[in-house]
């Protein structure tokens, strides 16, 4: 069996490159959009094993993009890299299905071990979010 397969979704094509830099290793990179739309369409397409949405996109924000996959034959995990430091977001983002919520302030330290644990079927919520690995949240 090959590397897992991940589409990232982010409107800051930066972002997008230095993500995929430090994902390559160790995750195949099937493709990457600028919005909520594009994610959607590739994730029936391309049918990657984890979705890494941001949630301020255009066209359809992350969490409604999140929330449609719903509709594929295939669900993919989902995984939230985003600057909401906000509990509310976070919560929005878990009810649109995301296993992961990172931090881009973050993402070096928090987005491969986030995507493991959405593989694995584990939620992942980075620091201040969450304390001693718990989530301080009674959103599940």
């Amino acid at each position: 069996m090959g590397q897992p397969t991940l589409l990232l979704a982010d409107d800051y094509p930066p972002l997008i490159e230095y993500a995929t830099s430090l994902l390559s290793a160790e995750f195949e990179i099937v493709g990457a959009v600028g919005d909520g739309e594009s994610a959607f369409h590739a994730a029936s397409v391309l049918q990657p094993d984890v979705v890494v949405f941001d949630i301020s996109m255009p066209v359809l924000n992350g969490l409604e993009a999140a929330a449609r996959l719903a509709e594929l034959d295939r669900r993919p995990r989902v995984v939230f890299l985003t600057i909401h430091d906000d509990e509310d977001y976070m919560n929005a983002a878990f009810k649109a299905g995301a296993l992961g919520y990172v931090l881009k302030r973050r993402l070096a330290t928090d987005l491969v071990p986030a995507i493991r644990a959405a593989l694995a079927g584990r939620s992942f919520v980075s620091p201040p979010l969450s304390t001693d690995g718990r989530i301080r949240t009674s959103a599940f």
